[in-house]
């Protein structure tokens, strides 16, 4: 009987922190993020970031915005479809990796990515890509 307990006190120990850092939506909603890191680079504009309103997600890499619906499902993030501005964008730099990062983002976002929440950084990951943030006041 003892040990049976210890399994289980072991299995739910194991369980919680596995899901840790896996938000529910009613911790995303009404939150804003600055884009700190897409696939590992840091943004070619600083005005990138992430809007979680309520039933609606914004996003931008700094150019084009981006947008539609999202919830939390199974530790990922499940929205769609997403709409989007399709404009040009040049970096200040003068190349296309805003470009890319524009591209990145929207692939991301559509891959329905997994969620990691600790404290005020999150991070999105899904198969080749990943976007790490810090919260906004």
């Amino acid at each position: 009987m003892t040990r049976n307990l210890l399994f289980a006190l072991a299995a739910l120990s194991l369980a919680a922190s596995a899901s840790a850092g896996v938000p529910r939506a009613a911790a995303l909603t009404g939150t804003n993020w600055k884009i700190v890191r897409i696939d590992g680079k840091a943004p070619a504009s600083p005005r990138a970031e992430l809007r979680f309103l309520p039933e609606r997600l914004s996003a931008t890499a700094g150019c084009n915005g981006m947008g539609g619906s999202w919830q939390v499902k199974g530790g990922r993030l499940v929205g769609g479809p997403f709409m989007s501005t399709m404009m040009y964008c040049q970096s200040v730099t003068g190349d296309d990796s805003l470009m890319a990062q524009e591209r990145a983002l929207a692939d991301l976002l559509a891959a329905k990515p997994t969620l990691d929440l600790r404290g005020k950084r999150l991070v999105l990951r899904s198969l080749g890509h990943s976007l790490e943030l810090v919260r906004m006041p």
